[in-house]
């Protein structure tokens, strides 16, 4: 008689350890930029990095964030919970980057972050106004499915860029595994949770990890050695 309750139990925990691994793997690659935002600190300037990561990634937290909050997607909070923190990081990152950035480019990063503000306002203004909760968990997962999968962009170029200058050196191996084991475990999550908002394009960004660590393994024996900083010049 207590079979059912102890399935459901077992069911339950491996749902949330996949979303707590998920959130684990997820801060590796939040505090990832550190590094680099430290040289930008001592130089006192951006030198030639591009702040447009931490904007695409801002916006893609943000409306992560929106699909995991319980009056969208009720019990998926450990969603919401890793895209809290991955917000924080950005506005810490942006706020510094705008901080040493010249003129130019202070102007131009304090344009693209109204218009995050302004885009995500506007989801969430009809995502609550037009639709109920059934359709509304819907309208956002479809906006968080091309979020993501967009995202995946960064990857794509990484791979490309192994392939054609044949050396890992500016895709860390730490980074890369990070990622893959990020992807696999909210893709378990999803599983756990039936919902393919979360499984679609955690599935890919799998799949990418894959390439990434076949390809570093293939390559890394002839290139010698890894990037020091993430690949934050080339997402943009």
């Amino acid at each position: 008689m207590n079979t059912p309750s102890g399935l459901f139990s077992t069911y339950s925990l491996c749902s949330d350890a996949a979303g707590i691994a998920g959130n684990l793997f997820a801060f590796v690659l939040f505090v990832s930029p550190i590094p680099t935002f430290r040289r930008i600190i001592r130089s006192r300037s951006t030198e030639q990095f591009s702040g447009l990561p931490y904007i695409y990634a801002l916006l893609n937290c943000l409306i992560c964030l929106w699909y995991g909050m319980p009056f969208v997607s009720p019990g998926i909070i450990l969603v919401a919970t890793v895209n809290s923190v991955g917000t924080i990081f950005q506005l810490i990152y942006i706020t510094i980057f705008i901080t040493f950035a010249a003129r130019g480019k202070k102007v131009k990063m304090l344009g693209l972050l109204l218009a995050v503000f302004v885009l995500v306002a506007i989801i969430v203004y009809l995502s609550i106004r037009l639709f109920e909760p059934p359709t509304r968990q819907i309208f956002v997962g479809y906006l968080t499915v091309a979020s993501l999968i967009s995202m995946f962009a960064s990857p794509l170029f990484v791979i490309n860029l192994v392939i054609k200058t044949k050396s890992v050196e500016y895709m860390p191996f730490y980074l890369s595994l990070s990622t893959f084991l990020m992807s696999l475990s909210f893709f378990a999550y999803g599983i756990f949770k039936h919902d393919p908002f979360i499984t679609v394009p955690n599935g890919v960004g799998s799949l990418l990890g894959i390439v990434q660590l076949g390809l570093y393994s293939f390559y890394s024996n002839g290139s010698g050695e890894d990037s020091r900083d993430p690949l934050l010049r080339s997402y943009a």
